[in-house]
């Protein structure tokens, strides 16, 4: 992208999407394969990430799912205390959040041979 001529916060919004559709990939399917693929083209870059599995990706928690808790309420540290603690801040189920976040737009395509997920820039 930086030899297109991409800005460096075009690039950097893709490594992290790239990064989140990979982890998306290897955890929600048994394939060994996964391909990621940049196309250009005169309206933008498009991120593809394919692999064999077939299974359902996850739509996007709401970001009062994410954690648990209603939008912009922080919890109390009385309120995180003990083993579980943790479990009120997890940072799972974010990833489609934030492709959502930093992508124009962003979907998937099944067929019989895998899955591809894609996002525009």
């Amino acid at each position: 992208m930086r030899a297109w001529g991409e800005p460096a916060e075009r690039i950097e919004a893709a490594a992290l999407i790239v990064t989140e559709l990979v982890t998306n990939a290897v955890q929600h399917t048994s394939t060994r394969r996964i391909r990621c693929r940049l196309l250009r083209s005169t309206e933008g870059v498009r991120i593809c990430v394919w692999n064999r599995g077939r299974a359902r990706i996850p739509a996007p928690a709401s970001p009062a799912d994410s954690a648990g808790l209603p939008v912009g309420q922080v919890p109390a540290a009385a309120d995180l205390a003990g083993d579980d603690a943790l479990d009120h801040l997890s940072e799972d189920g974010r990833g489609l959040l934030l492709v959502d976040a930093l992508a124009a737009r962003w979907g998937t395509r099944a067929a019989l041979a895998g899955r591809l997920v894609w996002a525009d820039l």
